[in-house]
């Protein structure tokens, strides 16, 4: 069975204000510098000082990679409360902020080169990475999943505010992400060559820093034997994010098996699939989405459970069909992270304690 692993973005806040904040320094402070090419297990430093990163090991079981989110995420959090913060697992800072940029000279590189495209960007995603065989099929996986990708953002949609206003979005985060000169859904490669190729003619153009700024929706890892899927934003439950590892696992599962039979990706244009995502971006699972296939308006229930279908095989012989219905089920009921941060804000009149609900949410205290 394919391993899975995620890397989580906390927003550092304020426990009595709600304002974030940039203390990742001192945050991180007890912890031993990382090893970048270790498979998993550690807080480090993110783009900004308002904000921290947890990553897990490769995992099989999503009862372990549970236990694992929620064991990085109260070890975030106390290291946090030692500082003087809290995390919380908001994709934006609902309230205003002006953010600070981590003293990495990779992130000064990307200051001077993006100007306040990199220096006012403060965003926090769900990033999942799935283990493959090779890079033909990380490129095939790519080629065949990308039309469900929308789906994914919809379901974890979780940044609705921003500087003290309501955007009208339920991510504005991917709103946000796409200042960056490359980012969002990709063409179909059709090969590992034609995929490198890409890759080299982007570098050529000596717009990108490197090959890490190909900041797309999914991608095939330069580190790890794996594909990285990006496009979802962090989820304020804890469970929520092993829902969205369960599908992505069995949309890589899905695809893989799908070329070995020979089946071609679907045809649908890479334009097609910006507007899918603008479409869940905007209206998360409180409106229709585009069916993946025929980028016609169906109802956004009706589209996940199309993708629980796609996938059910590759859950059921996973082990993660039931946990996948109950997790979309959860979702179909309380509403996503936008939703519930819109409720908040509704019963309190105060962003601060949309903040305060979601610090508390992100350690199962809510």
């Amino acid at each position: 069975m394919r391993t899975v692993g995620v890397e989580e973005e906390l927003l550092l806040v304020d426990g009595e204000t709600g304002v974030a904040r940039a203390l990742a320094p001192r945050v991180l402070r007890p912890f031993d510098e990382p090893d970048e090419d270790a498979e998993g297990g550690s807080l480090v430093a993110e783009l900004q000082r308002e904000q921290v990163e947890t990553d897990t090991p490769p995992r099989i079981e999503m009862a372990d990679l549970l236990t694992d989110l929620t064991s990085w995420r109260h070890t975030a959090d106390r290291a946090a409360r030692a500082a003087g913060a809290r995390v919380a697992a908001l994709a934006i800072s609902p309230l205003p902020v002006r953010p600070t940029t981590a003293p990495k000279a990779r992130y000064a590189q990307m200051v001077e080169r993006f100007g306040m495209s990199a220096s006012d960007l403060l965003i926090c995603g769900q990033h999942v990475h799935v283990r493959i065989d090779s890079e033909d099929e990380a490129v095939a996986v790519l080629d065949r999943l990308r039309v469900w990708l929308p789906t994914l953002l919809a379901l974890s949609a979780n940044s609705p505010f921003a500087d003290g206003r309501d955007t009208s979005y339920a991510s504005y985060r991917s709103q946000s992400l796409t200042r960056w000169p490359l980012s969002g859904p990709t063409d179909v490669h059709g090969s590992a060559a034609a995929h490198e190729q890409m890759i080299t003619d982007a570098l050529a153009t000596e717009v990108l820093l490197d090959a890490g700024m190909l900041y797309f929706d999914a991608r095939a890892s330069r580190r790890f034997p794996t594909v990285e899927v990006r496009v979802t934003d962090i989820c304020q439950d804890v469970a929520d994010a092993v829902l969205i590892a369960a599908l992505i696992r069995g949309l890589v599962e899905t695809a893989a098996r799908d070329w070995a039979a020979g089946t071609p990706p679907p045809d649908v244009p890479t334009r097609m699939i910006r507007l899918a995502n603008w479409q869940a971006a905007r209206h998360g699972m409180a409106q229709n989405l585009l069916e993946p296939v025929t980028s016609r308006p169906r109802p956004a229930g009706e589209v996940v459970t199309a993708l629980v279908e796609h996938v059910r095989p590759a859950l059921t012989d996973s082990g993660d069909l039931d946990l996948v219905l109950e997790g979309v089920a959860r979702i179909g009921s309380r509403g996503t992270g936008a939703d519930l941060q819109r409720r908040t804000l509704e019963r309190t009149g105060d962003l601060a304690e949309v903040v305060a609900a979601a610090a508390r949410r992100t350690i199962g205290h809510e």
